[in-house]
């Protein structure tokens, strides 16, 4: 077991550690190490656990609730911290406020973290600051801890209640701020919470230690979220990249861990052996970072993973394959269980130590039957050389070793040489048959080892049954589509055709009272015959996982839906952009509205079109007097879905398929919303538009912690819809209660110089998203021209006075640069029009009247509506990070778009009914 706070520093001896602490937990330290005896019994197997149980000292539970109470968390023990709660807009959205007292943290973390800042693991306080760095709440809070004293109290109690209080000389350990925020919050956030550390190259936790309950969990469910792509390249032919949940794909994993005292950093060689050239990124927290000596309290046993993933760059690839590399905290004797997953799971495990004494040398011999590689590094200096020896020699023949597994590191070694040499081992390893593994393996092997699997709740289990059940019947998407969806494809399309020539006639000076009969015909008929359908078993399924009455296993149940028919969709494209960008017909002549711009794969969306449709005609049908109001089977639909929106799932607001909005559906969704959210239903509506590829989907995730679809080049086509709450306390600052955010996606497509029929339905889309918005951020690629659909719908919206406040980003999509808006890009946007601009405004019929966008979107130059944001990698993908340029230029312009929403100049914010009458208009 663990002698408490224990640290990864092995060396700093027992003593200098106690001088840091409080007295009672120095004390309680050292009668636990006296405790400890040099013949000690471990014991593994399904009733390990129990063994944890009885070993666990009583000070280990207290240090736990310590932590807590420290970081503000133990009110989240009963209800978990959610999702939705760490993603409400408040007033520190708008600060970039630095933490000043420990329970600052957690929040400070989480925002960082959204907003992929490679800063967030730094726990550094600050407490000498200018009023206005953080909110005036926590000042009050801050100086109500400090101040109020009582000295009534017990003066010991007192004392060491005062040492608790961080300062710059005491914060709190990075890990130990992480497990404490993961045993607070729920699974979804969780999964967000290691979703978004992978895209920052951070090592994710794979083993979550619990010292206060006594039981460690391994994150299965956490990591489903996690997809990389990597260059593969066979034997034999022609390499490509592959895509893949890094849960379910298999690679040679190697362990990395401490015995007993180590003068080697394991996180530092580790940093070392992955990062290639000379940049080393700090993946695994180490001592040389700031806060990495500070003693972990409660992260001792956390087990963290990481991978390389190669790029198909010799100059960058430092192995030909994924490889996964674990890191336990702590020693092996005291985290004994997660020892022994390590070597069942690994291809080899490399043991740093300085000394191997009886006690240590009676663990190896324990793993006599092991097949796992084991590798020692050494610091002899530090240690005693002789008995170090002696054991060692022992051990060869029982672990079936020589000496080439020994290795020596000393300070007067060449790091560069050494890290080289820990490569070349690897390399040995993968050339040689090795054991592959992926997530979901180790997660197999823990359950038999007796450590609980998060996935493993009855919620869960229940939610991936139902998921099954719908996606083994799925053997080929477009038969699945064409056969159980019915109500999609064709009669979907004729109907949003009529349905928009129908509305064509509205605008119409004097429209022939025949024709207009002949469209409601053809309209009614076809809702008929979409009616006449009943919902396929899939679908039924669907619907049933969607009404259940546990908030928690619908929102499982959704997640394994987008997993599940990720895995049997049709393989994806693997183009580069400009690729794909040949794949959208040429505009000017005939074009068929509804042919796919590119392969869409099945997705949730679909299901969700499917009870829109059924939804659809229903409604169609009742207007029209063909169906009683009381035998209406669907009218519950809508509900159904704003129930999903609210609980943070995308909607289509757009359908991806014909182009067109389900009025009816969209309308009665709005609705629904609105009786749900009762007075708290005050809206600003923001929305993105731009060529796909641009990084719009990627900066409202990041600016917001949204969940709109990204880099999928045969992705969902629609525009999505998905809401943020505002804080309460906020919201009357702010004025609104919510804020809708629209991703156009893939509806809007180039600079396009001919009208054809696409050209003209993509100009009325854009008009559509921009005339519903209250902020448009435009996104365009490095200095390209605007898109000509989105220039028209500029000239449209003038027409009607309604303008929304408009930012236009360029995105760096190739490299970082120095933030800032560059004076070309500014120049670009107020030079006078070129042809396109000038084509636009002769289809609207305004000749050469058009202006200077200046003029036109309520640019003012010198007030920050042009952005310019830096690349979003730093390094080459799959193993860089996210820039942080990248991300502190995101949250400035989430700070603008907040200032502008709460000074009123985003123009008129509405409620839902305002908005449902809106979107009849438009």
């Amino acid at each position: 077991m663990a002698s408490p706070g224990h640290s990864d520093l092995g060396e700093v001896a027992p003593e200098i550690k106690a001088s840091e602490r409080r007295t009672a937990v120095a004390i309680a330290d050292l009668e636990w190490r006296e405790m400890e005896g040099d013949d000690c019994e471990f014991r593994y197997g399904d009733g390990a656990n129990e063994a944890q149980d009885n070993d666990f000292p009583t000070v280990e539970r207290s240090r736990f609730q310590e932590m807590l109470s420290l970081l503000g968390l133990e009110t989240y023990q009963v209800q978990k911290l959610s999702l939705q709660d760490s993603l409400q807009i408040s007033f520190d959205s708008m600060k970039n406020w630095a933490p000043q007292v420990p329970k600052d943290l957690p929040w400070n973390f989480l925002r960082k973290l959204q907003a992929l800042n490679a800063d967030a693991r730094n726990t550094t306080m600050v407490l000498d600051v200018l009023p206005d760095a953080r909110p005036v709440e926590k000042e009050s809070q801050m100086e109500e801890e400090i101040i109020y004293w009582d000295p009534a109290d017990d003066l010991a109690a007192d004392i060491y209640s005062f040492s608790e209080l961080p300062t710059p000389d005491t914060p709190v350990n990075p890990l130990d701020l992480l497990c404490a925020l993961l045993l607070s919050s729920d699974s979804f956030l969780q999964q967000e919470i290691l979703l978004k550390m992978a895209l920052c190259q951070f090592a994710l936790p794979l083993v979550l230690p619990d010292s206060e309950n006594h039981y460690h969990t391994f994150l299965l469910w956490a990591m489903r979220g996690i997809v990389r792509t990597w260059w593969s390249q066979p034997p034999r032919g022609v390499g490509s990249f592959r895509e893949d949940n890094v849960v379910l794909s298999r690679a040679p994993a190697f362990a990395f861990v401490r015995m007993d005292v180590s003068s080697n950093s394991k996180s530092q060689l580790l940093n070392a052996v992955l990062s290639p050239g000379h940049r080393q990124w700090d993946c695994f927290w180490h001592r040389d970072l700031n806060l990495g000596t500070n003693a972990r309290e409660i992260s001792d046993g956390l087990v963290e993973i990481s991978w390389f993933f190669p790029s198909g760059r010799e100059d960058l690839d430092i192995f030909p394959e994924p490889v996964a590399f674990l890191n336990l905290r702590g020693d092996i004797g005291s985290h004994w269980l997660q020892f022994k997953l390590l070597t069942e799971i690994s291809s080899a495990v490399f043991i740093l130590t300085d000394n191997i004494s009886k006690k240590e040398y009676k663990l190896l011999y324990s793993m006599k039957e092991s097949t796992t590689k084991y590798y020692f590094i050494l610091s002899p200096y530090r240690g005693k050389r002789n008995t170090n020896l002696r054991f060692l020699n022992k051990l060869i023949p029982v672990l079936k070793i020589d000496h080439s597994h020994v290795l020596v590191k000393v300070s007067s070694t060449d790091s560069d040489s050494f890290v080289k040499r820990i490569r070349a081992i690897v390399g040995n390893v993968l050339r040689a048959p090795c054991r592959r593994v992926s997530v979901e393996d180790m997660a197999h092997t823990a359950r038999k080892l007796g450590l609980k699997v998060d996935e493993d709740c009855e919620e869960c289990q229940k939610a991936k049954d139902q998921m099954e059940r719908i996606t083994r019947k799925i053997k080929d998407s477009d038969a699945y589509r064409r056969d159980e969806l019915r109500l999609q494809g064709d009669p979907w399309r004729k109907a949003a055709q009529v349905e928009k020539e129908f509305c064509q006639l509205q605008w119409a000076v004097d429209p022939p009272e025949k024709h207009r009969a002949e469209l409601r015909r053809r309209l009614l008929e076809l809702r008929m015959q979409q009616n006449g359908h009943d919902p396929s078993s899939g679908v039924q399924e669907f619907i049933s996982g969607v009404s259940s009455p546990s908030l928690s296993e619908k929102q499982y149940f959704l997640r394994w839906m987008e997993w599940g028919l990720a895995r049997v969709a049709q393989p994806r494209l693997r183009q580069p952009p400009e690729t794909l960008l040949t794949l959208r017909p040429k505009h000017g002549g005939p074009t068929d509205l509804g042919e796919p711009l590119w392969p869409e794969p099945l997705g949730v969306e679909h299901f969700l079109r499917e009870m829109g449709q059924f939804y659809e005609a229903e409604s169609c049908l009742v207007e029209a007097g063909r169906l009683p109001a009381g035998q209406r089977r669907f009218a519950h639909f809508p509900g159904l879905a704003s129930e999903l929106l609210l609980t943070g799932l995308p909607l289509e607001l757009i359908d991806g398929s014909t182009l067109s909005m389900p009025v009816r559906w969209v309308t009665g969704l709005l609705k629904e919303l609105h009786i749900r959210l009762e007075r708290r239903s005050r809206l600003v509506v923001l929305s993105a538009l731009g060529v796909p590829c641009t990084g719009k989907s990627t900066l409202l995730n990041t600016m917001f912690g949204l969940r709109f679809a990204t880099g999928k080049s045969c992705g969902p086509r629609g525009a999505f819809m998905q809401l943020i709450t505002v804080a309460e306390g906020f919201s009357q600052d702010l004025g609104c209660d919510h804020i809708l955010v629209i991703d156009s996606g893939g509806l809007i497509g180039g600079a396009l110089t001919s009208a054809g029929d696409r050209f003209e339905l993509e100009a009325s889309l854009a008009t559509l998203l921009m005339g519903l918005s209250n902020v448009t951020v435009i996104s365009l690629a490095e200095t390209k021209d605007i898109p000509a659909a989105i220039l028209h719908a500029f000239l449209r919206l003038e027409k009607t006075g309604h303008m929304p406040n408009y930012q236009f980003v360029y995105q760096n999509l190739h490299d970082v640069s120095v933030p800032g808006p560059r004076p070309r890009d500014k120049r670009q946007l107020l030079d006078p029009p070129g042809d396109l601009s000038r084509a636009a405004a002769q289809m609207e019929k305004q000749g050469d009247g058009f202006r200077a966008l200046a003029g036109l979107a309520f640019c003012d130059p010198e007030k920050q509506h042009i952005w310019h944001i830096p690349g979003l990698w730093h390094g080459a993908p799959p193993m860089a990070a996210v820039s942080l340029a990248y991300s502190e230029a995101i949250f400035e312009l989430k700070r603008c778009l907040l200032e502008n929403i709460r000074n009123g100049l985003s123009n008129q914010n509405k409620n839902i009914q305002q908005l449902i009458e809106l979107v009849r208009r438009l």
